[in-house]
C-alpha cells in the first residue's frame, strides 16, 4: 500500500495526463479520445494505470539496484511521447524552468559562449559585462570542469546545463590558458544573462544592412529586430539581408509578428489545422498597414527550422523577399506547452501548419529514426552553387519537405580539423608562444569596426610558423599538400581568430562574412532588383 501511494504521488508530480498516457501505451488501450481527471481517486480507478503501478511495483521489488524513481519516471513519459513525434517533449522542472527563461529572452549564468574546439570545450565569446568577464574569463580560454567535475566528453548542451542555475548562485569554472602553466579555478557567481534573438547587425556595404536573426524566438525578438532595422536605416540602409541560418524557431507569436513586419495589411502569413473536431483551423493575415517595403533578402540552411521557416515560408509565398542559401530543416508542426505539477511541462504536437500557398513543410519523421530526423544534415542539392535565376512556384514543394531557397548556394563543411588548428595556432599566438622575430606584425584596432584590409594582416612569418606548427603536430593530420590546397581559407581563419581575441566574436563574424557566398549570392540578386541605388556605390 505504501509503495502505491508513492507512485500515485508520483503521478501527480510528473504530471497526470503524462502518466496515465504512458500506462495506456505500455497496455495497448488507447481508442479513440481518452479524458482524464486530475485527482488521485479517478487515476487509481483506471484499470490501464493499476496495470502500471503493479508492473513497477515488480520493478521495484526485483531490480538488481534501487531505482531512481525521478529519472526512470521522466525518461519513460519522454520516450513514450518520442513515439508520437521527435518534437512533443516532457520537462523535468529545471529544464521547464530554463525553457521559460530562454522564451523570456533570459537566464541566470555567467555571460560565456562555448564551442568544442580540439575535443575540448572552448570560451568563444565573453559577454562584456556578465560574471565571467569581471572575473577575467577569456577567449580561447578551454574549460577543462565544472564544480570539480571534467567537461571531458561533453556536448555543449551539458555544459551550458551545469554552468546555468538559480540566480545568485556560484559556479566553480576550471580553465586552461594558452601560455599559464597551471590551471586556473574562479567561483563565479551566476546572474541574470541576456539571451537575445538579434545577434549581430551591421551595414555591410554602403546601402546593405545586415541582421544576423539566429537566437530563436522569443518575448523580445520583434522588438529587437524592428530595433536594428531602425539603427541600420538611420545609417543610411536601403536594403536588407536578413539571416536565419541556424535559427531553431521559438514562439509562434513572435514568428508572425516579425512577418507582418515585412507584409501588407491583410497578407497571409500562415494557417494552423488541429485535430478535427478540436481545433478549428486559423489563418494568421498581416495587420500592418505601414510595413517595411526594402529589398529583402532571407539566409536560410539546413538548421532554419519551425518559426524561422513560417517568416521565410510567408516572404517567398508572398514574393516580398529573396530566399539564398540551402533547403531549410522542414518542420512543419506548432506544440503547445502544458505546465503541469511541481514546476514540470508537457510540450505537445497540437497543430501542423501551412504556408500561405497551402504547402506543408514537414518532412518525414519516421523513416530512418528519431535521432537521424534530428541531427541529420541532407545532402540533397548535387552542385556546389547554383545561379538560379527563377523563382519558385507558390505551390511548388519538395518530397522531403522544408523550404528549397529561390537561389540555391551551396557551402561546403568546413574542414574541421584546419578550423581547429587554426584556432589552436591563433591561441598560442597571442598568448606569445611563439617567439620568433616577426612572426605577427599585425595592427590591432580598438574602436569596434569591421578591419579592413590593412588590419590584423598576416605576413609571410606568420605563415612559415603555421607549417612548422603542423609539423610539430602530427596528432592534427594535416599534411603540407592539404595546407597548400587551403592557404586562402588558412589565412583568414587565423585572422578571424586574432580578431576574435581582439575584439570579439562579432567584429569577427562581420569580417568572414565579407567572403560568405550565400551573403555574396544575395547581394548580387539584390543590385538585380534595385540596380542603380543597391550596392553601386
Amino acid at each position: 500500500m505504501e509503495k502505491t501511494e508513492r507512485l500515485y504521488n508520483l503521478a501527480g508530480r510528473y504530471g497526470w495526463l503524462a502518466i496515465v498516457l504512458l500506462g495506456s501505451i505500455i497496455g495497448g488501450l488507447i481508442a479513440g479520445s481518452v479524458t482524464v481527471q486530475p485527482s488521485g481517486e479517478d487515476i487509481g480507478s483506471n484499470p490501464v494505470v493499476r496495470d502500471f503501478v503493479w508492473m513497477v511495483r515488480k520493478v521495484d521489488s526485483n531490480y538488481v539496484q534501487p531505482v531512481g524513481w525521478e529519472r526512470v519516471t521522466g525518461e519513460a513519459i519522454t520516450r513514450m511521447l518520442h513515439t508520437l513525434d521527435p518534437h512533443s517533449n516532457f520537462f523535468g522542472q529545471r529544464d521547464f524552468t530554463e525553457m521559460q527563461n530562454e522564451q523570456n529572452s533570459k537566464f541566470y549564468g555567467i555571460g560565456v559562449t562555448l564551442d568544442p574546439r580540439n575535443g575540448r570545450l572552448h570560451v568563444i565569446e565573453v559577454t562584456p559585462g556578465m560574471p565571467a568577464h569581471k572575473v577575467g574569463i577569456r577567449y580561447g580560454d578551454a574549460i577543462v570542469a565544472v564544480d570539480g567535475v571534467s567537461t571531458a566528453s561533453w556536448f555543449v548542451s551539458k555544459a551550458l546545463k551545469q554552468i546555468r542555475g538559480n540566480e545568485g548562485t556560484a559556479v566553480s569554472i576550471t580553465i586552461e590558458r594558452a601560455g599559464v602553466e597551471d590551471l586556473q579555478t574562479f567561483q563565479i557567481e551566476r546572474h541574470e544573462v541576456p539571451y537575445p534573438s538579434v545577434r549581430n547587425s551591421f551595414i555591410f556595404k554602403p546601402g546593405v544592412g545586415y541582421i544576423r536573426l539566429t537566437g530563436g524566438f522569443n518575448e523580445e525578438t520583434t522588438r529587437e529586430l524592428r530595433e536594428a532595422i531602425a539603427n541600420l536605416k538611420a545609417e543610411g540602409m536601403e536594403a536588407l539581408l536578413l539571416d536565419l541560418r541556424q535559427n531553431p524557431g521559438g514562439l509562434l507569436k513572435q514568428a508572425i509578428q516579425v512577418a507582418e513586419t515585412f507584409l501588407p495589411f491583410g497578407a497571409d502569413i500562415v494557417s494552423l489545422r488541429g485535430r478535427e473536431g478540436r481545433i478549428a483551423r486559423r489563418v494568421y493575415r498581416s495587420e500592418n498597414g505601414k510595413p517595411e517595403t526594402l529589398p529583402l533578402a532571407l539566409l536560410i540552411d539546413g538548421e532554419t527550422a519551425s518559426s524561422s521557416e513560417i517568416v521565410a515560408a510567408a516572404m517567398q509565398d508572398n514574393q516580398r523577399a529573396l530566399i539564398v542559401g540551402e533547403e531549410s530543416f522542414g518542420k512543419g508542426l506548432i506544440q503547445t506547452v502544458y505546465r503541469l505539477r511541481e514546476g514540470t511541462g508537457l510540450m505537445l504536437t497540437t497543430a501542423i501548419y501551412q504556408t500561405p500557398a497551402g504547402r506543408s513543410i514537414q518532412r518525414s519523421y519516421f523513416e530512418g529514426g528519431f535521432y537521424y530526423y534530428l541531427l541529420s544534415r541532407r545532402d540533397l542539392l548535387p552542385s556546389r552553387q547554383s545561379s538560379r535565376t527563377g523563382r519558385r512556384s507558390a505551390t511548388e514543394s519538395t518530397e522531403n519537405g522544408g523550404i528549397q531557397p529561390d537561389l540555391v548556394v551551396r557551402i561546403e563543411p568546413e574542414n574541421v580539423r584546419l578550423r581547429d588548428a587554426c584556432f589552436e595556432f591563433a591561441r598560442q599566438l597571442t598568448a606569445g608562444q611563439f617567439t620568433e622575430p616577426g612572426v605577427w606584425q599585425g595592427r590591432r584596432s580598438d574602436n569596434g569596426h569591421r578591419p579592413r584590409d590593412n588590419e590584423f594582416q598576416l605576413n609571410g612569418g606568420v605563415l612559415r610558423r603555421f607549417r612548422r606548427y603542423i609539423l610539430d603536430h602530427p596528432e592534427w593530420q594535416i599534411s603540407e599538400s592539404m595546407v597548400d590546397r587551403n592557404l586562402d581559407y588558412i589565412e583568414r581563419r587565423i585572422r578571424a581568430e586574432l580578431i576574435s581575441t581582439d575584439q570579439g566574436i562579432k567584429i569577427a563574424e562581420q569580417f568572414l562574412l565579407e567572403t560568405d557566398p550565400q551573403v555574396l549570392g544575395a547581394i548580387g540578386r539584390l543590385k538585380e532588383w534595385n540596380r542603380g541605388k543597391v550596392g553601386d556605390r
